[in-house]
């Protein structure tokens, strides 16, 4: 009897405790412009124009932050009629006009229109249309280094789509990228293309391209702090700038020509979905020497392997020879897969004395 009440004692301080915790989140003011404006010490502002602006990252208003919970819904305080007005205007589809909001960094804060965003963010939806008035951070964090060069590239190129680098000067190297393209342009029609337009199809005739095929390379799974456009830099650097000398083979020229280019030329009339796969097949025979009488029992766990084609027991030097085939991306060389593989997946297994691995240079199969 005294266990059971001490236990609903327990459970009720716990569940007041919760409550208490939803109210104080809801009771969470927006965040402060100017105080998020001092912390990042943002001070020069450019003007963005209209777009779409994801609500969820809408944090906070210019000077009605106090008005406002976490959530954007109006407090208590605030006469709701306004707010009412505009979610009936939402449901008859009446077109608003675009809110006002300034900018640090990825996030958004009202300047006009706090009434529209709430009722966006109760209806659900996934952005809204906005006017834009960006605030650059100064000072001289990594992080907001990259930010400045972001900014600098999107103002001198138009491009409204999301380029996000993590390496400092790469977004300068991106811009000569688009310098190259645009002479090539003038020499191709005789006509000075403006850089913004060269920007515009720099970008969708050839970053978008090798950054899908990037993209769908798995090349991410191996460097998960880096970004697809880091990785279309590398490779395009690596591909596209004279007398770089590379550590990989040439199956990467196969896929992507050296000449930016002419890589522009091969993607013009190609689908996405007929992207070339950034990766590459490898077979590879191992030869493996084993403790006596523990053939059977190591085919039986080679054999689990998907990567493992054919196994067979053979009479010589070697016990067992496999047959392997795996997959590589274009940058990484055949001898670090395999290397990477035999030493994972068969040295370790109990009873195998030594491998050696061969790989075909020339092959010639029957079905």
């Amino acid at each position: 009897m005294g266990i059971t009440f001490l236990k609903s004692i327990l459970a009720g301080r716990r569940q007041k405790n919760k409550k208490s915790a939803e109210d104080r989140s809801v009771e969470m003011e927006t965040r402060s412009f100017h105080d998020d404006q001092v912390s990042e010490e943002a001070f020069d502002a450019i003007s963005r124009g209209i777009c779409e602006v994801p609500l969820d990252q809408i944090i906070g208003s210019v000077g009605r932050y106090q008005d406002f919970d976490g959530r954007f819904r109006i407090k208590s305080h605030v006469p709701p009629e306004r707010l009412l007005k505009i979610k009936e205007a939402l449901r008859r589809g009446k077109p608003l006009p675009p809110v006002k909001l300034y900018q640090i960094k990825d996030e958004y804060y009202v300047l006009d229109g706090n009434h529209r965003v709430a009722a966006a963010k109760e209806f659900s939806h996934d952005s809204i249309r906005a006017q834009i008035l960006e605030f650059i951070p100064s000072s001289n964090t990594l992080e907001n280094i990259l930010y400045r060069e972001k900014s600098e590239f999107k103002k001198a190129t138009g491009l409204a789509e999301r380029i996000d680098l993590t390496e400092i000067g790469q977004y300068e190297y991106l811009k000569q990228q688009i310098k190259t393209h645009q002479d090539h342009l003038l020499g191709a029609t005789k006509k000075r293309v403006p850089y913004s337009l060269a920007a515009k199809d720099w970008f969708q005739s050839i970053y978008t391209p090798l950054a899908t095929i990037v993209s769908k390379s798995g090349l991410l799974d191996h460097f998960p702090e880096r970004t697809v456009a880091d990785l279309y830099a590398y490779v395009s650097f690596h591909q596209w700038e004279i007398g770089r000398r590379r550590s990989y083979g040439i199956g990467l020229d196969q896929l992507i020509p050296k000449d930016m280019e002419a890589f522009r030329n091969k993607m013009a009339d190609t689908q996405e979905c007929e992207y070339p796969e950034m990766t590459r097949g490898i077979t590879a025979f191992v030869l493996i020497t084993v403790k006596a009488k523990s053939e059977y029992r190591i085919m039986d766990k080679l054999y689990l392997l998907k990567e493992v084609r054919e196994i067979h027991s053979v009479h010589g030097e070697v016990d067992i020879l496999a047959k392997v085939v795996l997959t590589r991306d274009l940058l990484t060389s055949d001898a670090e897969i395999i290397g990477n593989f035999v030493h994972e997946n068969i040295r370790g297994i109990s009873g195998v004395g030594s491998t050696q691995t061969l790989i075909p240079g020339y092959s010639k199969t029957k079905e």
